[in-house]
Order: C-alpha cells, then sequence, then structure tokens
C-alpha cells in the first residue's frame, strides 16, 4: 500500500520538531521560570492593593524596557558561538578547532564588556526616566510610589546583563543545562525575598514596596553567580573560561565590534518592542488606576506565554546559525516552519483557557477588591487570546533573521509595524473611537499582526538570497 504524499513531509516535520525542541524545552522553560521572577512581583504588589499593583508596574515595566535592550546586545553573541562551534564540529585540522575556541573566548569577553557598559547606562536611566514619567499624564500617586522602587531595581541591572552574556555563551554552546535549575532556585528566592523584605519577617527590614525591587536586584546577583560557577563546573565550557575568569582586558577590538553592530539593531529592536509596549501601558494609564491594573495584570499573562516564543525563536535562531554555517538552507528554511507551528499549537490552547476560565486566569493578580479592574481586565483577555498568537509569530521571525545576521532588517520591521502602524492603531481606538483600553489593546493586536507579517516575509527572501549564493552544504 502506498503511503499518502504528505508522510514524509509530516515525517520530517516530526524529526525537526524533535531537534528543535531539545533546546527550545529548556530555554521555554528558563524563559518561564524567569519571568515568574517578575510574575511573583506582581503578585505581592496585588496582594498590596490596585494603587501599589499600578506603580509597581510602572516600575517594571521601565525596568523591562531598558533590561530588554541590554539583553539585546549581547544576544547576538549565541548565534556567532553557535556558528563558530558549528564550523569547529565540522573542522578537518586541530588549528581549524584551536581558532574557533579562540572566537569564543573573544566574543565572550566581548559580551561581559558590553553588558557592564549597559548595565551601568541603563542603571543611571532608570533613576532619570522615575522623574520623567510624570510628565506624561500618569497619577501624581501611582508615580510617587514608582521612584522608589525604580531606584531599589537599578542596581540589579548589571548583574542581569552578565547573567544574560553567560545565558548566551552556554546555549550556544548548547549547553543550557544549568540555566534551569539556577533560575527555579531564584524564583523560590525572590518569593521568600519578595514576602521577606516587603513586611518585614525573618529579621528582615520592612520596606513595603520597594522592598520588591530590592529583592530582585539580589536575585539577579545571586543567579549570576551561580550560573558562572555552574559553567566553571562544566569541563567543555570550562576550557573557555581563560581558566575560570574571562580576562576582559584582553578583550580585542574586533569581536567587540561585530557585537556591537549586531547586537545594537537587536537591542533597537527589543527597544522598540518594550518602547511600544510602554508607551501603550501610558496611554492605558491616562484611563485612570483600575484601567492600569487591568492592563498591568493581562500584560503580565500575555508576558508568562510570550516565553514559551522566547524560547522557540532563541533555538530557531541558533539552529538557523549553525544549518548556514554549514550551507544547509533548506534546513534553515524548515526551522521557520517548524516554530511557528509550535507556537500556535501553544497559544491556541492558552487562548482556549483566557475565553472559557478568565477569572481563574485573572486571580493571582486582581483580587475581590479590584471589581472594575477585573471586570475589564476580563474583556481584555478576549483580545490577549488572539494577540499572543501574532506576537509569538513576531518574536520567532526576529529570532530567524538574526540567525541570517539580518539583526537590522528586524529593526527597521518593528519601525513599522510598532510605530507607525500598531501606537496610531492603538491611539485612534483608544480615544477618537472611545473604547477605551480595550481600544489600545486591539491597536496592540494590530500593530503585532503586521510586524509578524512582514518580518517572515524578509526571512523568506533572506533564505531566497541565500540559496541562490549558498555554495554546497557540509555533510562530513
Amino acid at each position: 500500500m502506498t503511503r499518502p504524499p504528505r508522510t514524509a513531509a509530516w515525517r520530517t516535520l516530526l524529526h525537526d520538531g524533535r531537534s528543535l525542541a531539545t533546546l527550545a524545552v529548556p530555554l521555554a522553560l528558563t524563559q518561564l521560570a524567569q519571568v515568574a521572577l517578575t510574575t511573583t512581583d506582581t503578585v505581592v504588589m496585588g496582594l498590596m492593593g490596585a494603587e501599589a499593583l499600578a506603580a509597581g508596574g510602572l516600575a517594571l515595566v521601565i525596568f523591562n524596557q531598558l533590561r530588554t535592550m541590554g539583553v539585546g546586545l549581547v544576544t547576538a553573541v549565541g548565534n556567532q558561538v553557535a556558528a563558530a562551534a558549528a564550523r569547529a564540529e565540522s573542522a578537518a585540522t586541530e588549528a581549524v578547532r584551536r581558532e574557533a575556541g579562540e572566537e569564543v573566548r573573544d566574543l565572550l569577553r566581548a559580551a561581559l564588556v558590553l553588558a557592564t557598559l549597559a548595565g551601568a547606562a541603563g542603571a543611571v536611566l532608570m533613576v532619570l526616566l522615575g522623574h520623567v514619567v510624570g510628565l506624561l499624564g500618569q497619577d501624581a500617586g501611582v508615580v510617587a510610589a514608582a521612584r522608589p522602587v525604580l531606584l531599589a531595581l537599578a542596581p540589579g541591572l548589571v548583574p542581569c546583563l552578565w547573567f544574560q552574556a553567560v545565558r548566551q555563551f552556554t546555549v550556544g554552546m548548547r549547553r543550557p543545562r544549568a540555566l534551569l535549575r539556577i533560575t527555579l532556585a531564584s524564583v523560590a528566592v525572590n518569593a521568600a525575598l519578595d514576602w521577606g523584605l516587603v513586611h518585614g519577617t525573618w529579621y528582615l527590614p520592612e520596606l513595603g514596596l520597594p522592598g520588591i525591587g530590592v529583592a530582585t536586584s539580589l536575585v539577579h546577583l545571586l543567579s549570576f553567580l551561580a550560573l558562572y560557577a555552574a559553567t566553571r563546573r562544566d569541563p567543555e565550557l570550562a576550557a573557555l573560561l581563560d581558566g575560570g575568569v574571562p580576562r576582559v582586558w584582553r578583550t580585542r577590538a574586533a569581536p567587540l565590534r561585530r557585537l556591537t553592530a549586531l547586537g545594537t539593531p537587536i537591542a533597537a529592536t527589543y527597544g522598540s518592542e518594550a518602547g511600544f509596549f510602554l508607551v501603550v501601558a501610558l496611554i492605558a494609564g491616562t484611563f485612570g488606576e483600575a484601567a492600569l491594573a487591568a492592563h498591568t495584570a493581562v500584560n503580565q499573562c500575555v508576558y508568562v506565554v510570550f516565553q514559551i516564543a522566547v524560547g522557540l525563536s532563541h533555538a530557531a535562531s541558533l539552529h538557523v546559525s549553525r544549518a548556514l554555517a554549514l550551507g544547509a538552507v533548506d534546513a534553515a528554511r524548515r526551522v521557520r516552519t517548524t516554530a511557528l507551528v509550535c507556537a500556535a499549537a501553544v497559544t491556541t490552547a492558552v487562548g482556549t483557557v483566557y475565553v472559557l476560565a478568565p477569572g481563574l486566569v485573572l486571580r493571582p493578580f486582581l483580587g475581590p477588591a479590584g471589581s472594575t479592574a477585573g471586570a475589564l481586565a476580563t474583556e481584555l483577555l478576549l483580545v490577549a487570546a488572539v494577540l499572543q498568537i501574532v506576537d509569538c509569530a513576531q518574536n520567532i521571525g526576529v529570532g530567524l533573521l538574526r540567525g541570517l545576521d539580518d539583526t537590522r532588517g528586524g529593526f527597521h520591521v518593528t519601525l513599522v509595524g510598532y510605530w507607525l502602524v500598531g501606537l496610531p492603531a492603538a491611539w485612534l481606538l483608544a480615544r477618537p473611537a472611545r473604547l477605551g483600553t480595550t481600544g489600545v489593546w486591539l491597536g496592540l493586536l494590530t500593530g503585532l499582526t503586521v510586524t509578524a507579517l512582514l518580518l517572515l516575509r524578509r526571512y523568506g527572501r533572506g533564505l531566497a538570497l541565500r540559496a541562490a549564493a549558498a555554495p554546497l552544504p557540509i555533510t562530513g
């Protein structure tokens, strides 16, 4: 009996899916564990009342804006390390393998330098933004309560970016196992510190809402130290750590320039997306405390699911980098389909829960006292059920372009999709159309949909150009 003509295609899709999942699952779980940090923060804020949730949410939005841009600067190191590792694995001589190893060392040093500079600059800017945001139509009480939280969050930005630099190094080498264990431990530590520093339990000082910022900064520092220690214990990774401590003073100009050239557009892309969400949060805030609280709660729900897409995006990006380093353009093309199918399956399942059980989804964020905010958040969840599908698709598109080293393309597309389409749509639907916060989210949906379509189209065109110019794939 002849097999149906599509059987071979499905077998290939399943094989590619398993290969992608090998890296994507631990990365997605790590991302979910990481977002549990901010989710824990949000839950503790919600228990303190709607005003604390609004103020803390505003501080976290600003922190995430700067953190995200800093992460973008060092994200390219994972792709560059993956490509160097692929060349080393296929090398015919020891000299080529040694050269690839030195390239990885140079990339790690450059990433740590960039992380330090970006973290220091971002910490200063975070404090300044705490004073400027009051001029943007936000509730004065909310802004006043957010400032001390920002002061407490600022010192944690440098170790947060150090962690990300080392993380990209381990992921590029396809050895991310320690990441999940460390991140899970950090969630437990963060929850304990949140509660202890807010309420003054376990001999800790009672700091109130700013205690959440202090806890987050401490957890970022401890997470970096734990990841670095785990990396030193891994024989394969430790061999690339300059005898245990990266000699950042030996950072060469060439890899630093290369990472900066690749990372700056990624930072701008991430910043463009985070900035888009920040401005949208500010628009939501102009409708009052309840609107901002509802926006914060639903945005956190979407942010949780988005981490699965981040894991898929990183894994797909690294697979593309490795495939193109070996000249396998067809494999790079299949990565796109596999990642999108996986993302669509997960987001559709979660969206169904949003629609059928909104009260269950929102209960951790909005208690009985937040009835007005809760009713509005329930309405926003209906939009979020669709929004998160295209949000995941656009994030995967950014990762695919990064695998092509087309980091500028992602930035240009986000400028169009977010700022020229999404933001005007959010304002028009919220204000002239009088749809309020729901209109803001419909504008978000419009911008993310356009962005996803443009990114995926650009990736397809980029692969076509690579296919036309590619040498025969390396098979041995």
